[in-house]
């Protein structure tokens, strides 16, 4: 029998206010193995911790039962305190009596009684722990950042400055994500491309980063400190040492005049040869074939671009190849996109070339658009004297089209949009219907207003039913003004959605071959949403950027460096602790079926023949042997073993078992 002592924590009134805390002290005194209880305001705080340090020297305890607030606060915290009084640090069990007890619970006399239950089954399982010691495992001082947008040029350039080598893997032919797309940002309206053209060839010019663009990760295995990562370079059809970027096939492809390939850099707006680069500051500064548009590759004809490459650096017999690496970190900056439209024909963005989104919008507005900046109506290419932005298009949406968040930029871009196109063309009208305006960053309110006082932007608080394409190439507007409760049919020149924010598509894929979690809008899911934001569930895995949730350029920026600190962290330690809360198999028990390693989602487990000894049995067999560096102790391979061989240590199904049998007593 262990010698526990049991810890009641008042948590200011967080506990205290529903549970009798000194109640909980006197019965939980009775309990077997118990020998000290005690209760405190703040158990957390450094008085508190005292408190427990000097009880466990003073009563010889050899097991902890800490009745606070979630393990997932400050179960760290409680083992160090025991480890710094001599204890085990797995002999303490926290019994989250915040949590899953008073915040859930009103009356006070229920509450108690629940808190005294979850007090009893910890100290039953604390009867039953043994001592367990961490072990250790090396750090490969390497990190890998999945995406080239501001979010991942960030994070590596700050990981990279630090001394650490960073690769990079953006699956576009150039680095530089969204951002590369808009022509100013808010709330400055300074230059999009000035601020990042400079960050992207830092990142190109790094001596500790490597550029694995019109790439893709294919596989990662491991675990923190030392994941193996399978990259998938794309054949370019063109050799990176040799091209020059003069730009000479680009020029002369003949599909580039035919004009039948819509660019995906200016979301279909403008048409791009099959070898191309993106933009003209794209880094690397080396085009790519479109093989699945090049004459070429689909007939074996034409070749005008070998022909003409003063440098032979055209190679249609370039293959993809895998390159394997080894790092100690990963970081997800896959960033994001707007949703399909296509469920939105009450907008008509189908149906007429005038009815567009914000980000076609900025290509249409920027310099080295498709329109050099211009602003016309795609359907005639005339300068438009109307124009209406239809705000949260598919943003707060309880139906099945649209997302039930909010995208968070589209109120502050929607402005930026209105105060530019009258600061360029003041003659041009500009109406935006909105649900609410929402402006919450610094400085964000004053640009609101600005667009409303001084550039006379109307606003419109209501929504739109539908946008009617007319017979003379305008576009009809039926909305509702809610403030003055009237119907209102507008006509217009063109019409702006500020369509919803999305991850990529491709995160879902990441998040699998990672073991990240990702939230029902598969948005990344952090470990702690204050105290862990950039850091994912699964340990060496961080978050950077919109792959994570909804945010924009300066609060990108700002959890890229927060990512890139935590990385550093990891990198600078030789050794990491491995916890010893992992799964263990009996071999004597063990059939070899394979079902643990079937549904390990770590690929933890493995099989080896093993000479298996005990009462009556001396034998060679098939059994399973966990990788405990891999293994986070999730405990699927103790449900779904048919033989019972496999067990977690720290939570055994005999302790499991006697805290079920506590809590029924």
């Amino acid at each position: 029998m262990q010698r526990i002592g049991v810890f009641v924590c008042h948590c200011g009134s967080n506990i205290a206010a529903t549970v009798d805390v000194k109640k909980v002290v006197e019965l939980v005194r009775y309990e077997p193995g118990v020998v000290f209880a005690d209760d405190y305001m703040y158990m957390c705080s450094e008085a508190g911790q005292e408190k427990i340090i000097e009880a466990i020297k003073e009563n010889k305890l050899t097991g902890l039962v800490i009745c606070s607030c979630s393990p997932r606060m400050h179960e760290k915290t409680f083992r160090a305190c025991a480890e710094k009084a001599g204890l085990n640090p797995y002999m303490v069990e926290i019994a989250n009596i915040r949590e899953q007890c008073s915040w859930i619970h009103k009356d006070r006399e229920e509450a108690t009684e629940k808190a005294v239950i979850l007090a009893r089954a910890a100290i039953a399982k604390v009867n039953l722990n043994t001592p367990l010691q961490e072990g250790e495992s090396p750090v490969i001082k390497r990190a890998l950042v999945i995406g080239g947008g501001i979010a991942g040029i960030q994070t590596a350039l700050d990981i990279a400055d630090a001394g650490y080598p960073v690769d990079i893997v953006e699956r576009e032919p150039s680095i530089g994500g969204r951002m590369s797309q808009f022509d100013k940002t808010f709330p400055t309206l300074d230059c999009a491309s000035c601020i990042l053209t400079p960050k992207m060839v830092e990142v190109n010019q790094h001596p500790n980063i490597t550029l694995y663009t019109y790439s893709e990760v294919e596989g990662v295995a491991g675990y923190v400190g030392n994941f193996e990562v399978q990259i998938k370079k794309k054949a370019r059809s063109v050799d990176m040492a040799a091209c020059t970027g003069c730009g000479e096939c680009q020029a002369k492809c003949p599909l580039g005049k035919m004009g039948k390939i819509p660019s995906e850099f200016d979301r279909g707006l403008k048409n791009r040869p099959a070898i191309y680069m993106p933009f003209a500051q794209a880094v690397p500064a080396v085009p790519v074939i479109d093989r699945e548009n090049c004459t070429y590759f689909k007939t074996g004809k034409c070749g005008v671009c070998a022909k003409i490459c003063p440098s032979k650096a055209i190679n249609y017999e370039q293959e993809d190849e895998i390159v394997t690496e080894k790092y100690g970190a990963i970081v997800v900056a896959t960033g994001f996109d707007i949703i399909n439209l296509d469920k939105y024909g009450e907008y008509a963005y189908n149906e007429s070339p005038d009815v567009i989104t914000s980000i076609e919008l900025e290509r249409l507005m920027n310099a080295a658009g498709p329109t050099g900046g211009h602003l016309e109506r795609m359907s005639d290419h005339k300068q438009p004297k109307d124009i209406v932005f239809i705000q949260c298009v598919g943003s707060r949406c309880d139906d099945e089209k649209g997302k039930p968040y909010c995208s968070k930029v589209c109120c502050m871009y929607t402005a930026k949009h209105a105060m530019l196109i009258k600061d360029h063309w003041p003659d041009t009208n500009v109406t935006v219907f909105y649900i609410d305006v929402r402006t919450p960053g610094k400085n964000f309110d004053e640009f609101y207003r600005r667009a409303v006082e001084q550039y006379h932007v109307n606003y419109i608080k209501g929504q739109v039913g539908k946008v009617i394409p007319q017979p003379d190439g305008s576009l009809m507007v039926q909305g509702v003004d809610l403030l003055d409760n009237k119907q209102i049919m507008k006509k217009t020149d063109m019409v702006v959605l500020a369509a919803a924010i999305e991850p990529n598509k491709g995160v879902r894929k990441i998040a699998t071959m990672l073991t990240a979690s990702i939230d029902n809008n598969d948005f990344l899911t952090e470990a702690h949403a204050k105290l862990r934001p950039v850091e994912s569930p699964t340990a060496g895995i961080f978050l950077s950027g919109m792959a994570q949730g909804p945010k924009d350029i300066p609060e990108t920026v700002s959890q890229a460096g927060a990512a890139a600190v935590k990385v550093v962290g990891l990198l600078a330690k030789d050794k990491l602790k491995t916890n010893p809360c992992t799964a263990k198999c009996d071999p004597m028990f063990c059939n070899g079926c394979s079902t643990c390693a079937n549904v390990c989602p770590y690929g933890a487990i493995t099989y080896e023949d093993q000479l298996v000894r005990g009462p009556g049995v001396n034998e060679t067999r098939r059994v399973a042997i966990v990788n405990n560096a891999l293994c986070q102790g999730c405990g699927a391979c103790t449900t779904a073993c048919p033989s019972g061989a496999m067990d977690l240590q720290g939570f055994s199904n005999r302790q499991i078992t006697t805290e079920v049998d506590a809590i029924c007593q």
